[in-house]
């Protein structure tokens, strides 16, 4: 099986989510957050307020366009559909999955939000967040799957949807 690659909100479950579907189906997993902090040897929230989000928008797109992987699960960052470049590339390497959660569910999980490295302007809702965004992950996404339930339920989703679509 070529990659999968796992798309949606902060706080959607990629990584989670993204960890089992690797066991389950026997895949490598990249978390390409954790790439970004690798590399740069910072949090990303400290990328965001240091550098501004522009600066984090271009690193994590370049991260994502150096990915080379085959069998593996890919959980991005859930502002990596701002660059067109790194979701085109993303795209070639296998199928991507949005993880779908209604924006009250993704606000719930949310309770680190200032630490976790979301971008988001200053003074921008979940909400407003999410009305921007959903586009974009619908724009990219091969199939869409329902993130709400137990993580394990999200995995057999996903396995289902892949091997229909």
């Amino acid at each position: 099986m070529r990659n999968i690659v796992l798309i949606g909100m902060p706080g959607s479950g990629k990584s989670t989510v993204g960890v089992l579907l690797a066991k389950s189906a026997g895949m490598g997993f990249i978390d390409t957050d954790l790439i970004i902090q690798s590399h740069t040897g910072r949090l990303l929230y400290k990328m965001i307020e240091e550098d501004g989000i522009e600066s984090f928008i271009a690193s994590e797109e370049s991260a994502i366009r150096g990915l080379v992987c085959d069998n593996c699960v890919i959980a991005t960052g859930g502002s990596a559909v701002y660059g067109g470049a790194g979701m085109e590339h993303l795209k070639s390497l296998g199928k991507i999955v949005y993880i779908r959660l209604p924006w009250e569910t993704i606000e719930f999980r949310l309770v680190n939000i200032r630490t976790r490295g979301v971008v988001m302007r200053p003074g921008e809702t979940v909400k407003e967040l999410f009305e921007e965004r959903s586009p974009l992950y619908e724009k990219y996404a091969d199939v869409s799957v329902d993130g709400e339930g137990l993580p394990e339920d999200v995995v057999g989703r996903i396995l289902d949807a892949v091997k229909q679509g």
